[in-house]
């Protein structure tokens, strides 16, 4: 385990009470004893941050109406004197499936689309060359990752040629590609095979029924019908102070510009997109109100199959049932530089969320005791 070095205690300290000023304003109507508890979590997150060498965490404890705690601890780059705050960005990683989803739960809503509409008849010139192996995958069983797509996640994969052309017509040769190769058959011990290509080829339906691109959508929905304010694949770090992502090389964090492009190609609707906390805080609370049976931007019906109409993994979100528990889990990482999850407890309607600008042992760590101490202190 590493172990970074401290900043000075009275900058520590300096650094609570600041960030303390900001929960207070969340806390006017909250009995003592949550304010009180709010402040040791503060103090909590800030020494695992220390002790697990984690530049920056920013996390939440969210309700369907309130924002029950909020916190940003650390700095935007071990290199820099930058420090954190409630408008830093964060790359989403494979967090951005669920909003991915949720465009295209928009579109089935309104007849655009039916989530099981058959890959090739939208694109049944493609049937031909196609493994047959997929002759009736569907949009369902893209999403909840049961068409047996090759993964695509960074690690073993298959040589990919170099595809010219925009983004957008990049992606659409990287699925025709994808759907020449071998599938990959699920067995008892994994009912799904988890695919970020599987989500380039459900974009793919969306953009050819609605004839606009997943970029486009992703500013029409999110943009300019939710105002969140969401951009695509790095925070921009050279030309604002925001944060930087965190790579582990040779045993300790190096910063990463984003200005070396290590972006996302081709499966950028199953995880680049990057957010403040507080619009994903938005993005959440939609879903925990349509999870109590609010009708919001999406009907509380189609929030419930989002979360829970596919067993272990729905669309976009892990399906979980344990020890009595319902809840809808994602967390995700960015070409392994930051790292984020969240956490719904779909029985006591709240949602944890912690946000990361590093990703390596040290830091899931990290966040694994701190999600625990958030649900701890929130009766999870």
């Amino acid at each position: 385990m590493g172990i970074a070095t401290g900043m000075p205690m009275l900058s520590l300290i300096l650094r609570v009470k600041i960030n303390m000023r900001r929960i207070i304003f969340l806390f006017v109507i909250t009995p003592v004893f949550f304010y009180v508890s709010a402040q040791k979590t503060v103090q909590y997150s800030d020494s695992i941050r220390t002790l697990y060498n984690i530049p920056e965490i920013s996390y939440a404890v969210v309700e369907a109406k309130a924002i029950v705690e909020i916190a940003a601890l650390g700095k935007h780059s071990i290199n820099l004197p930058d420090t954190a705050t409630l408008n830093d960005r964060f790359h989403l990683g494979s967090n951005t499936k669920a909003m991915t989803a949720f465009i295209i739960a928009a579109y089935v809503e309104r007849g655009k689309l039916n989530w099981s509409t058959r890959f090739f008849d939208l694109f049944p010139e493609w049937k031909k060359g196609s493994n047959t192996a997929y002759a009736n995958i569907t949009l369902l069983d893209l999403l909840s990752h049961r068409a047996g797509i090759q993964p695509f996640q960074g690690e073993d994969d298959v040589q990919i040629p170099n595809f010219k052309g925009t983004d957008q017509e990049r992606r659409k040769q990287f699925g025709r590609f994808a759907l020449t190769l071998n599938p990959v058959k699920p067995d008892e011990k994994n009912p799904f095979i988890y695919s970020n290509a599987g989500y380039t080829l459900a974009a793919l339906m969306l953009e050819r029924v609605t004839g606009k691109s997943w970029e486009q959508l992703v500013e029409k929905v999110f943009n300019k019908d939710l105002n969140l304010n969401v951009k695509f694949s790095w925070p921009e770090n050279q030309l604002h102070k925001d944060t930087w992502g965190h790579t582990y090389e040779e045993n300790k964090l190096v910063p990463v510009s984003s200005a070396k492009g290590a972006h996302l190609d081709y499966t950028e609707p199953a995880g680049d997109l990057n957010i403040k906390l507080k619009d994903y805080i938005t993005f959440i609370q939609l879903n925990l109100q349509g999870l109590q049976g609010q009708n919001n931007y999406l009907k509380a019906k189609t929030y419930n199959y989002i979360h829970k109409g596919v067993e272990n993994y729905s669309l976009g979100w892990f399906n979980i049932y344990e020890n009595g528990k319902e809840l809808s889990v994602h967390s995700g990482t960015g070409a392994f530089t930051y790292f984020t999850i969240v956490h719904i407890d779909r029985l006591k309607n709240i949602a944890y969320i912690i946000f990361t600008n590093s990703f390596n042992d040290n830091t899931t760590q990290g966040v694994r005791l701190l999600m625990r101490k958030l649900k701890e202190n929130h009766g999870s």
